[in-house]
């Protein structure tokens, strides 16, 4: 598992090394966001959203549980588990997104859910370090690496 770290400076700086990473996807590319609350997940989010072309408005899913974003290319499914101690329904959704090969799925609050998300994924953890300034640290297994070149 090979990690990397970035440093941004702005929501700016962090969306546009999401839409870098978002414009080598495939499709069936799994993200495990971790951060504390309002650490900067969702913007990572619409940084993914808008490097795949997609004009959807990004929206935090936390009372949702998840939300698709569109483009010609791929579906983004965003999945937002927290404060879930069952998932229910959504462990399904989850899963038949996952396996869709025109889907990339992002995933916060994993913990319920992990028996699901598949051992190939790429792991994003966003911490604070100032106002806008954000670490980001990826831990990614080798046949995803190609995510990070040039980042």
């Amino acid at each position: 598992m090979k990690e990397q770290e970035v440093s941004t400076k702005s929501a700016e700086e962090t969306m546009k090394l999401a839409e870098s990473i978002a414009a080598k996807f495939k499709g069936g590319e799994v993200l495990e966001l971790a951060s504390d609350l309002g650490g900067g997940k969702t913007t990572f989010v619409r940084g993914l959203a808008k490097g795949l072309g997609s004009q959807d408005q990004v929206r935090s899913p936390s009372f949702t549980l998840g939300n698709e974003y569109h483009s010609k290319r791929l579906t983004l499914h965003h999945f937002d588990f927290y404060r879930l101690e069952d998932p229910g329904i959504m462990r399904d959704e989850l899963a038949e997104a996952i396996t869709d090969p025109k889907s990339v799925v992002a995933v916060e609050w994993s913990g319920v859910v992990n028996d699901v998300l598949p051992a190939t994924r790429l792991k994003v953890k966003i911490r604070a370090t100032g106002p806008d300034r954000r670490e980001i640290i990826f831990s990614c297994p080798e046949s995803l690496e190609y995510l990070l070149e040039k980042t």
